[in-house]
């Protein structure tokens, strides 16, 4: 199955940018995806097997020593375990897994309401190493600090993927084993997107490299984790949103219809409702459309068209006359001419923040919920001075190289500063490309100029600015190299102050201290071409307390 990036490998070569053939991709995605994932993104489905849990839950005394454990009941999840039980005594809960006739690691959790006292417990356990013999040790402690343990033995299925079960990772001196892998507090990573085409998943792994779960989806990918009064949301294909719970059932299905798809991101804005990166498949661009999805009626509406609030700019960009974005050809006379791949809500000012990869610039959007207007661009002067829009770019402050083609740009609000100024950070993928432009991205100092380059000697960068908005101003505040990328990839700065970066077409991502030096870093094996995104999660609330 192609997807929208993945296009972008076959023709970086030539410095242009495609997009894939969206109205045939779930019709060929179908062919490859089981029928079985197909049943498990219904409300039939997960509707009866939650019927089943609740009849098996009220026909037997279930209790620490006769607990109703069941494999991965709601399909969400290959090698987990719901377990439910009830205790006489007050009691907390915790688990560890081990696979005792291997050599990995133990995995242990506090699942979600277990640090709270409770004579009734449900849960989901994470962590089974699949395809092996694991022991799954329940430990229940009282209010007076003693503990009993009880034990499940259960034989881990394999994976759908078959992907590593555990990634070749290094850990640098400075970055020990000890200190900084296996605590349950720095959380799991999320691999989102190694674009696949049989079927695509989400991986989840451990600080040790370790694989602890495994979400199928229908097809493309999940752009993003996204979490909201307790629920897990997630796009399972280029038309589809859900929202599982702690336990793994889906309890909430949005489908875009059939005029947008959703491509990229997505985020929540105050209201509750999702904002989406999409196209209209009824238009002649893509990937410069932002529509709503209203999660009580389930309805999208349009919210942003960048064509209007940038008219002159995409009037002036290159493009076949007819141009469809429904094109069947590998997307090449599709009009790309700004292919948001970002999209962050700033509650302050009901605004939104898109990362624009076409023209390497990052764009903040106000009053997004009623008229959206276009406040600012943080982008290279010299490609906006002979536009329209030259007087929205703030001034830079300093000397240093701009961003090319930069993904998950993030807003970061600080109350410690002034009021209008904020951070912003994302992965500088250093590449320069503009096929609908003529722009010349090798002026500028440093830029590659081919994103699909495996040239070792280049670079990609974590940047961060400071960003003055009743100044007009922005500044460098933090930036070092890490492996090169000319497209996809993610950056974070994490929950302790590490920074993560994952550079796509290596699908390699590195953990780095706060002034940039490399901790430990993981390699996973590429099924097609790259892997799209990884960020940490600690899924506090949700899988964890």
């Amino acid at each position: 199955m192609q997807t929208v990036c993945s296009a972008v490998v076959a023709v970086a070569m030539t410095a242009t940018v495609s997009i894939v053939a969206f109205s045939s991709q779930r019709a060929a995605a179908k062919t490859s995806a089981s029928a079985d994932i197909e049943k498990i993104y219904t409300e039939e489905y997960q509707t009866a097997a939650q019927t089943k849990i609740d009849e098996k839950k009220t026909s037997g005394t279930w209790t620490a020593d006769h607990m109703l454990v069941e494999n991965n009941p709601y399909g969400t999840n290959t090698t987990s375990l719901y377990v439910y039980f009830k205790t006489d005594d007050i009691v907390k809960v915790s688990y560890t897994v081990s696979a005792p006739k291997t050599d990995y690691p133990d995995f242990s959790a506090t699942p979600s309401g277990g640090d709270s006292y409770s004579t009734v417990h449900e849960f989901q356990v994470l962590g089974l190493i699949p395809g092996k013999d694991n022991d799954v040790t329940i430990t229940l402690t009282k209010r007076d600090g003693s503990t009993t343990t009880r034990t499940i033995h259960r034989k881990a299925p394999a994976t759908i993927g078959g992907e590593q079960i555990q990634l070749d990772h290094s850990v640098t001196e400075t970055g020990t084993q000890t200190e900084y892998a296996g605590t349950m507090g720095n959380g799991l990573y999320a691999v989102l997107g190694n674009d696949s085409n049989e079927q695509d998943l989400i991986y989840l792994y451990d600080d040790y490299g370790v694989l602890r779960g495994e979400i199928p989806i229908l097809y493309y990918r999940a752009q993003r984790l996204v979490f909201k009064d307790g629920l897990m949301y997630y796009s399972a294909s280029t038309h589809d949103i859900v929202a599982m719970n702690k336990l793994g059932r889906i309890e909430k299905f949005y489908n875009l219809g059939s005029r947008y798809i959703l491509h990229h991101d997505y985020v929540f804005d105050d209201s509750g409702n999702l904002l989406v990166l999409a196209t209209d498949m009824k238009g002649n661009s893509v990937q410069d459309k932002v529509v709503r999805v209203n999660l009580a009626s389930g309805k999208t509406t349009l919210a942003v068209d960048m064509g209007t609030l940038m008219a002159s700019y995409k009037a002036g960009t290159k493009h076949d006359a007819d141009a469809k974005a429904t094109s069947t050809d590998s997307g090449s006379d599709a009009w790309d001419w700004i292919h948001l791949n970002t999209i962050q809500y700033v509650s302050d000012d009901n605004s939104i923040i898109v990362s624009s990869r076409e023209t390497s610039s990052v764009i903040k959007i106000d009053d997004v919920s009623s008229k959206p207007t276009l406040k600012y661009i943080i982008g290279e002067k010299t490609f906006w001075q002979s536009t329209d829009y030259a007087k929205y770019n703030l001034t830079k402050i300093g000397d240093f190289p701009s961003s090319g083609g930069q993904h998950t740009v993030t807003y970061v609000k600080d109350d410690s500063l002034p009021e209008g100024q904020y951070y912003i950070y994302m992965f500088n993928n250093n590449g320069g490309v503009s096929s609908t432009t003529d722009y010349d991205w090798s002026q500028i100092p440093g830029m590659v100029t081919e994103l699909a380059s495996r040239d070792t000697s280049n670079k990609s960068y974590f940047q961060k600015y400071l960003v003055d908005e009743k100044a007009g101003t922005y500044k460098l505040v933090k930036r070092f190299a890490v492996p090169y990328s000319g497209y996809i990839s993610s950056a974070e700065e994490y929950l302790d102050g590490t920074i993560i970066t994952e550079s796509g077409i290596k699908g390699t991502w590195g953990v780095y201290n706060s002034d940039g030096t490399l901790l430990r870093d993981y390699t996973m094996k590429i099924n097609s071409a790259f892997i799209y995104r990884v960020f940490k999660y600690d899924f506090k609330g949700f899988w964890f307390a």
